[in-house]
């Protein structure tokens, strides 16, 4: 028969006959009380369906187990994938994650911050906006709380960084575009993080080191509608008979999906067999690039390489204080993933 609700953790104790700070003790490791007693408090959790109120518990910690996450863009599915992983190696090892997007917006970036100083996180994993932080915040941020930043390098600040080596993958897909056929195009929107400045500068050092003069296409556009910029600006692109070859590189593959929806709006079949006119290729392996059609040749970024070491690094500094000397960067190569594209 069900037990009386019970609002908090007097009243569980109360009535379970178990004392406040045992039963505080178990919630906070429930390791840490004997195995009767353990078995005792969960029959009581079970008749009561008592849930803590896990904020509540950690802010009266010194060490909070909570571990705040932030993305500049969660409806990006690179980021959810990134994210995803991360909260579950952070559950995984007994904290609690606490995922914020700031939504493209550095005054959101700026408010999060504040938000998360409130909740007394052990650290937090940091994507900050790039370009468009406001470094002094993000800086001051982090001297504050352990944090680690990924994928959009902010230089100097935070206990590390954990990304990808752009210079490594654009040389890679670029190589690969040139040896099987006609040398590309790369196409880029205004960049809002390092990411695409690196890319750019890769692309261009990669098509000169080959012999090939770079041809960079840049269009207009702003914010996260990555597709639509890449459709919008690709229908542009096509009918102005902007392209030098038949080879499009695009910065990241949500602009590269935009692109294919351009090419096939106008009638331009893509890929590499007879009757095709186009080729195009992107970067990131976006979670959704092998369901295009055709599908995406692209740079595969690691994900769970990123993700676990990211979480690794920072619970090195919760727990042991490293590193202490200087910030540590970590970059993972990319692989190539070729699909019918190109």
């Amino acid at each position: 028969m069900e037990g009386p609700k019970i609002k908090n953790m007097e009243e569980f104790a109360a009535a379970s006959g178990i004392s406040r700070p045992t039963v505080s003790k178990y919630f906070h490791d429930m390791n840490s009380v004997r195995a009767s007693t353990r078995r005792k408090i969960e029959e009581a959790l079970e008749q009561y369906d008592y849930r803590p109120n896990i904020y509540a518990i950690n802010q009266n910690r010194r060490l909070t187990k909570n571990i705040g996450i932030v993305v500049p863009y969660l409806a990006d599915p690179f980021f959810a994938e990134i994210a995803r992983n991360i909260e579950r190696r952070c559950l995984d090892r007994g904290f609690w994650p606490i995922l914020f997007s700031s939504h493209g917006e550095p005054t959101l970036e700026n408010d999060i911050l504040d938000s998360l100083r409130s909740l007394k996180p052990a650290g937090v994993l940091l994507a900050p906006l790039g370009r468009a932080s406001d470094k002094g915040v993000i800086a001051k941020f982090c001297n504050d709380v352990p944090t680690v930043l990924f994928d959009s390098n902010v230089e100097g600040v935070g206990k590390a960084f954990i990304g990808s080596d752009n210079s490594q993958s654009i040389s890679l897909i670029v190589e690969y575009l040139c040896r099987t056929g006609e040398p590309p195009c790369f196409f880029e929107m205004p960049p809002i993080n390092p990411n695409a400045n690196k890319r750019r500068n890769a692309y261009i050092q990669a098509m000169e080191r080959l012999g090939h003069p770079p041809h960079v296409i840049h269009v207009k556009g702003e914010g996260w509608g990555f597709e639509e910029v890449g459709y919008r600006e690709g229908i542009r692109m096509i009918k102005s008979r902007e392209l030098s070859t038949n080879t499009v590189l695009c910065s990241n593959d949500r602009l590269a999906i935009g692109v294919l929806a351009a090419a096939y709006g106008e009638g331009l079949r893509v890929g590499r067999g007879g009757g095709c006119a186009l080729r195009i290729a992107g970067h990131d392996d976006h979670p959704f690039s092998r369901f295009t059609c055709p599908p995406l040749t692209t740079v595969a970024q690691d994900y769970a390489s990123i993700s676990d070491r990211s979480v690794e690094t920072l619970f090195d500094v919760i727990e042991n204080g490293g590193p202490t000397e200087k910030r540590v960067d970590t970059l993972f190569e990319g692989k190539l993933v070729m699909r019918e594209s190109a």
